[in-house]
């Protein structure tokens, strides 16, 4: 195991300076635990039901004609905060 961190230690220090938050990224992707549950989740394939394509179809229409609502905006109503989301930890 050592070898490998050295290793992947080597391999960072040779990347441009651009390539930095790319790795960053999929570092902190690979040791969140939200992020992983969802790259190892199976694919959903069930099929959509007639009630799910009406309620997605009423949706489309509706953002048609009228703004969509900012996601801010649906944290402040429901008081709580991003920071709040990026942080939380089931309490299991």
């Amino acid at each position: 195991m050592a070898a490998d961190k050295r290793h992947a230690h080597e391999l960072i220090d040779r990347l441009a300076p651009s390539q930095v938050p790319a790795v960053v990224g999929i570092l902190e992707a690979l040791l969140d635990p939200v992020s992983r549950a969802i790259a190892n989740a199976s694919i959903d394939d069930e099929p959509v039901t007639k009630a799910e394509e009406k309620a997605l179809a009423e949706s489309r229409e509706w953002l048609k004609h009228n703004q969509g609502i900012p996601h801010e905006q649906i944290l402040a109503e429901l008081g709580i905060t991003q920071e709040e989301i990026d942080n939380y930890r089931d309490p299991k």
